[in-house]
């Protein structure tokens, strides 16, 4: 965590932690620091970092605690596509034979998303996002019965950071339907025995409280695969 500090901290099998680091890793989060007592040894440093974990739900469950903490969750799924997947296969190979080679390759591909992602930080905080959907956001989150306010804030903040990122300055309600399942998904109170919510509920909801037509369920798919996710 020390050198994860002010840069991403990447979790696999998030939901597999074991308790003690779960508890470290809240208290990290919300307080921005890391004490590590051991005997002789006390250390305290910042632990400032962008959580991102994965990890598939049918192998156990993420304690709620660290759920919310997570700002956005997103759902992968296999890619079906047979061209696709030999794509991936090729690709893969690719880079085992000559990873140097391949990054350079995609270089210039990576310097114009950063150059893209300066941008957008930017331009950030001349985005705007007008009260009467800044209180419709938060009618969805009464009305799924979210707890707290993290789902207000994140469901803010993702679609201003959307909207930044494609180099405009006002947050449209078309720019927030691409991102509210992916902020409220994994917060709604569910039974014990369920899975992850697919989104359905969210969108619909989303939907009733907006006065918008349900989308299919091809296109929220779509939506889940194409959006990114971040804490």
């Amino acid at each position: 965590m020390a050198r994860a500090n002010r840069g991403i901290l990447y979790v696999d099998e998030v939901n597999l932690l074991d308790d003690h680091l779960v508890d470290v890793l809240l208290d990290s989060a919300a307080s921005g620091w890391n004490t590590v007592e051991r005997e002789g040894i006390s250390i305290r440093h910042p632990a400032r970092f962008v959580l991102v974990g994965s990890g598939n739900p049918e192998e156990g469950e993420l304690r709620p605690q660290l759920l919310d903490r997570f700002g956005m969750s997103v759902e992968v799924r296999t890619v079906r596509d047979p061209e696709q997947r030999v794509q991936v296969v090729e690709q893969r190979s690719e880079f085992d034979a000559d990873p140097q080679g391949f990054l350079s390759q995609h270089q210039a591909e990576q310097d114009a998303l950063q150059a893209k992602l300066v941008a957008a930080q930017e331009l950030l905080p001349k985005v705007t996002l007008d009260y009467d959907t800044r209180v419709q956001i938060s009618q969805v989150c009464s009305d799924l019965d979210i707890d707290g306010l993290r789902g207000d804030l994140v469901a803010n903040r993702a679609v201003k950071a959307l909207t930044a990122l494609e180099g405009r300055t006002e947050a449209t309600v078309e720019d927030l339907q691409r991102v509210i399942t992916l902020c409220l998904r994994h917060r709604l109170r569910k039974d014990p025995l369920e899975s992850v919510d697919s989104g359905s509920k969210v969108m619909k909801t989303f939907c009733a409280v907006f006065g918008l037509a349900e989308p299919s369920e091809q296109t929220g798919q779509q939506t889940i695969a194409l959006t990114n996710g971040r804490r």
